[in-house]
């Protein structure tokens, strides 16, 4: 008698799922997370200014940018603010979130005025916390 079976293909010859799986959603959640910091560089294009004391602060959670064009359009997540919508949508922030950071990205060849029209709107909607974007010489 012969107990020992033929040597055939091993009874699971498919392909493993559960590491592919598993790569791939590491990848989906890399992917997702640095577009998510990479945004917002590149939403706007913006040059800015450069300052020699100007050091790379960490970014805050929830942090609102406000891009201000050369000609004076201010410009937040992809959407083109007047005036009024900008001071209405700081009224919203400042009633959900009290200290809420801003960060400001304006274009260098931008007017002095501009700059300034869209602070009054801050301060208007008791905005405190405000940042400048600038760039690092050389860079």
């Amino acid at each position: 008698m012969n107990f020992l079976k033929k040597a055939g293909p091993p009874a699971n010859s498919g392909v493993p799922l559960t590491p592919m799986i598993d790569v791939v959603f590491l990848m989906l959640c890399f992917f997702v997370t640095s577009q998510i910091f990479a945004q917002w560089e590149t939403e706007i294009d913006v040059t800015l200014p450069t300052a020699t004391t100007g050091e790379m602060p960490q970014r805050l959670p929830g942090e609102v940018i406000l891009n201000v064009l050369s000609d004076g359009t201010v410009v937040v997540n992809g959407q083109t603010l007047a005036d009024e919508q900008l001071r209405a949508m700081m009224d919203r922030l400042v009633a959900l979130f009290p200290g809420q950071p801003v960060l400001l990205r304006a274009d260098k060849s931008t007017a002095y005025e501009h700059v300034v029209r869209v602070l009054d709107v801050c301060r208007q909607a008791d905005i405190w916390n405000i940042s400048f974007a600038t760039l690092a010489p050389g860079s």
